[in-house]
């Protein structure tokens, strides 16, 4: 059977990329996200590429979706490629009541829905003899941000999991990379809030496009981390000789428009 791959995710944004570059290469792919409507769409457009897309709608804040999600997709056919690339962001003070919800659903699908399905898929890809993982994490995976706690602690967790599985692996035809993009033209940072942030003054959106092709290519040979653009990887490398509490306040700072940048 041809292989496939299962993107989450995949009605907007990166999702999207990630969905054409597999059609490019002339792969089936799955598309999974909560609206149908949009899934649909994209998947008309993968079929005029000449590919099979098959789309399923799941709640990924869901674990019960989560394992529907697995079977309805590997029902029948061999995923060896998984983009986790859902993701749930939430801009406001920890302390607020109100972003409990919305933090809720980070969690679960930054965190559990990931892992829960990438426990899934690697014994799938072990008996395939071959398969790759590509995890989205962030640049906001590398430091505490105030404003945006529990997201970038989600991202941080998807970085050491995926750094640490792929280590594992070693030895086995199946690879996990961690793709960690900085601001990115997509929704997010409206979905998330953000739209008035110091960070979207202070550093130019990347091209999703570009960003979903670097990740693409670098994941295809089997890197372990990926981080697009120069001035991000100078963000990613920073905490490592910036005291932690610098770091944190610079974050908490760029997130939030605390500096009011024009």
């Amino acid at each position: 059977m041809a292989g496939w791959t299962l993107i989450t995710g995949a009605s907007e944004g990166l999702g999207v990329e990630f969905a054409h570059i597999a059609a490019r290469e002339n792969r089936n792919v799955i598309l999974a996200a909560r609206s149908k409507d949009k899934l649909e769409k994209v998947a008309s457009d993968l079929r005029e590429l000449g590919v099979k897309a098959v789309v399923i709608p799941a709640d990924l804040s869901n674990m019960t979706e989560v394992d529907r999600l697995w079977s309805d997709a590997t029902d029948g056919r061999n995923v060896d490629v998984l983009v986790n690339n859902a993701g749930l962001a939430f801009n406001g003070a920890f302390a607020d009541a109100e972003g409990w919800e919305r933090e809720t659903s980070s969690i679960n699908v930054n965190m559990l829905a990931l892992t829960r399905l990438m426990k899934l898929a690697i014994p799938h890809m072990k008996q395939l003899e071959k398969g790759r993982i590509l995890n989205v994490a962030s640049i906001a995976g590398f430091a505490p941000g105030p404003g945006m706690a529990v997201y970038c602690a989600t991202k941080a967790y998807v970085l050491s999991l995926s750094e640490a599985v792929g280590n594992e692996l070693k030895g086995t035809n199946v690879t996990v990379t961690a793709l960690c993009p900085g601001t990115t033209a997509t929704n997010f940072f409206e979905d998330a809030k953000m739209a008035d942030a110091t960070l979207l003054k202070i550093a130019k959106p990347m091209d999703a496009k570009i960003v979903a092709e670097l990740g693409w290519l670098q994941s295809a040979i089997g890197k372990p981390v990926v981080v697009p653009g120069a001035m991000n990887k100078v963000f990613s490398f920073l905490p490592r000789i910036v005291p932690r509490r610098l770091t944190t306040l610079v974050n908490g700072k760029i997130m939030n428009d605390h500096w009011g940048l024009e």
